[in-house]
């Protein structure tokens, strides 16, 4: 599912940069780049699962991760 969206917002902001519709195109591309690393996340993760856990993480998602950590009062 998240392939399919990456995929969609990526065509979808690249025929708006192509129209010129400048604002709409870039903001379509960020979602698109937010959606594929989340996707690159997912698979990493279901990969360390599956190995039986990783030291070595990616960090870019690493420190995204740590910016939304779930707080606990």
């Amino acid at each position: 599912m998240c392939l399919i969206v990456t995929i969609i917002m990526l065509v979808l902001s690249i025929q708006n940069l192509m129209q010129h519709q400048w604002l709409v195109g870039i903001i379509q591309l960020i979602i698109a780049l937010g959606f594929l690393l989340l996707l690159i996340r997912n698979i990493r993760k279901v990969r360390c699962d599956k190995n039986g856990g990783c030291d070595n993480g990616c960090l870019i998602t690493d420190w995204i991760t740590k910016l939304f950590k779930k707080r606990e009062n």
